[in-house]
């Protein structure tokens, strides 16, 4: 399960919108091993394509140098389809080079690029493999962690 705070996820999907007819592209880094997107990154998409993504080289390798001297790691790698559903693209599922990131599509086909709900999923892409998951959007993460503590108690 992917659980993300309501500012990022409000976040990506504004990015989403803001760069409508092309593909959005960014990362949500957080802490190594804590599974907890802390870090919006939005990025260019190089292609500055409606239908492909693709983060610049330079701009990558910045991204993770920072992410090396900060401790962090990629928790979210996310993107935005303008036409089509939020699910991987055989091109996506190929390019899908972080085994433990939950990989968030945003569909802002059909009016979604102007207002009302889009299509957010997140999935997990291990060797080829798509598999759905489910988003859990909370205020803030010290409330999760309350409950959790809760029900181990």
């Amino acid at each position: 399960m992917l659980t993300i705070d309501r500012a990022t996820h409000d976040a990506i999907i504004a990015h989403a919108r803001r760069d409508h007819p092309d593909e959005a592209c960014g990362v949500v880094a957080g802490p190594i091993g804590s599974d907890v997107p802390a870090r919006f990154i939005p990025m260019l998409n190089a292609a500055m394509s409606p239908t492909f993504y693709e983060f610049d080289s330079g701009d990558l390798l910045k991204l993770y140098r920072e992410m090396d001297d900060r401790d962090e790691e990629p928790v979210v790698v996310y993107h935005s389809h303008t036409s089509t559903e939020a699910y991987p693209s055989r091109t996506d599922i190929n390019l899908a080079g972080e085994p433990g990131a939950h990989y968030v599509l945003v569909s802002t086909r059909d009016g979604a690029d102007q207002s009302g709900p889009v299509d957010f999923r997140s999935y997990r892409i291990v060797d080829g493999e798509v598999t759905e998951e489910e988003v859990r959007v909370v205020d803030r993460y010290e409330d999760v962690a309350a409950t959790q503590q809760k029900a181990e108690h």
